[in-house]
């Protein structure tokens, strides 16, 4: 059966991939088609954009039978916009989607089986529930101002002409308010091609416990021209505290810079996980949905079950959060992270809430673990590791260091459950076995998920 560019077919969705793409298959030889915006349970009408030897890609055209999962998006530019991938697939279906995900890459890519898989937790209310933003500036084909999320696999900026459905509802209020400074007073966007231009991003920040906002314009330069005219434009908002520049002129998807200057106000905001409080920098790791963090942790807590003689060593630890949910039921803990300015704000987090047993040291968790029993502040040999990765996940030399020193038990906590896979096959290999897993819904509407997974050293 011969396959052409633009031929088009009907065929019945039958799986997703990992980004939310349908799979259906052309009959009868079972050609693969990946087609953005299908469903399983839909049948329907695509046409084929781009062949492989054993697959292609294809665009939808129309939904001929729909999925009894498929739901009405809340947001008009949902398709268009990069930022939600399953806003067309119910709640319900959405949570049973990354199950089955995170339980085949672990299989596929690990050659893994959970003993115990835990039910996922899901959201109560999967809709506005991102504390932190990064709206894109720039212009559109007749010169106008647009400030909003990158289309799907572009970096074309979808304007935020309406209220994102996953974002606070705060933010429009903020966009609205820089787009008017910045047609008043002639301030340019940032072009990507040509590398010119000012504005380049609007960073923000929601303490959703407490209220309190925080405004970070990244800047293509070393100064802000009428900065003063734009914090007297948002202080006006409720709950405003932290109005600053970010100077970014390096070429590239990097979006802050190195560094933060305060225009108006405080160089932080504070926010509540559970009774611990935290202070957060535009510069902070900081997890974007709190009250989804707050059931993470208190797996991640769970399943490492510290004693009040135990030592952990939290990794990748961003502005203290796991390790000062972790202080309270341990000796002590000891928390690495390479951004200066987030171990700055986990020492003045332990300051405020009174935590004198966790300890915090700037650094890659790669170099400073191997050597970190020579000097660097890591002085006790750890009964429990966590580890909280970016979505690279971990480097090799510091799963072999953590197998090497032999804790009892290794809690990853992971957003990419491929790198998870991965990794908890490097550590199966070295003599932990994974014992349980949970899943926890940190990203509706998105194919993104956290898992965490308690792997304990096999007994001699």
């Amino acid at each position: 059966m011969e396959i052409n560019k633009n031929d088009i077919y009907t065929v019945k969705i039958d799986d997703m991939s990992t980004d939310g793409s349908g799979i259906g298959h052309i009959m009868p030889d079972g050609f693969t088609l990946f087609i953005k915006d299908a469903l399983i349970g839909d049948t329907v009408e695509a046409r084929i954009i781009k062949l492989k030897k054993n697959y292609g890609y294809a665009r939808l055209i129309s939904i001929t039978e729909p999925s009894p999962s498929r739901a009405d998006p809340r947001c008009p530019a949902a398709r268009q916009c990069g930022g939600c991938q399953l806003q067309h697939l119910s709640y319900e279906a959405q949570l049973e989607f990354k199950e089955n995900m995170v339980r085949n890459l672990l299989g596929h890519i690990g050659g893994l089986q959970v003993p115990q898989m835990l039910p996922i937790i899901g959201m109560d209310e999967p809709w506005h529930y991102r504390n932190k933003a990064q709206f894109p500036v720039g212009t559109d084909r007749n010169g106008r101002i647009v400030m909003g999320f990158y289309a799907g696999r572009t970096h074309d900026i979808i304007d935020a002409g309406c209220d994102c459905a996953i974002q606070s509802p705060v933010n429009t209020d903020i966009l609205a308010a820089c787009r008017g400074w910045m047609e008043k007073y002639g301030i340019s966007a940032y072009d990507e091609k040509s590398g010119r231009g000012l504005v380049r991003h609007i960073l923000t920040r929601v303490g959703f416990a407490t209220g309190q906002i925080m405004v970070c314009i990244i800047i293509n330069g070393k100064r802000l021209p009428f900065s003063g005219e734009l914090a007297e434009l948002l202080k006006k908002i409720d709950g405003m505290k932290s109005i600053c520049i970010s100077p970014n002129m390096k070429r590239g998807n990097v979006i802050l810079g190195d560094s933060v200057k305060t225009l108006w106000g405080q160089d932080y905001i504070t926010d509540y996980i559970g009774s611990v409080q935290y202070r957060i920098s535009a510069l902070s790791f900081y997890q974007v949905n709190p009250l989804q963090t707050r059931k993470l942790y208190e797996t991640a807590l769970k399943f490492a079950d510290p004693g009040e003689n135990d030592v952990v060593w939290d990794l990748y630890c961003g502005i203290g959060t796991i390790s000062l949910f972790f202080a309270g039921k341990a000796k002590e803990v000891y928390g690495v992270e390479i951004v200066p300015q987030a171990i700055a704000d986990a020492r003045e987090n332990a300051r405020i809430n009174g935590i004198t047993n966790a300890h915090f040291i700037v650094g890659k968790a790669e170099d400073i673990v191997p050597a970190g029993t020579d000097g660097t502040g890591l002085a006790q040999l750890p009964d429990i590791i966590v580890v909280d990765p970016p979505r690279r996940g971990c480097g090799r030399s510091l799963l072999e260091y953590i197998i090497q020193i032999r804790p009892s038990r290794v809690v990853y906590v992971s957003c990419n459950p491929a790198t998870l896979a991965r990794d908890l096959k490097i550590m199966s290999e070295g003599g932990y076995i994974p014992e349980k897993l949970q899943c926890v819904d940190m990203f509706a509407q998105s194919v993104h998920v956290e898992t965490v997974v308690l792997m304990s050293r096999v007994r001699d």
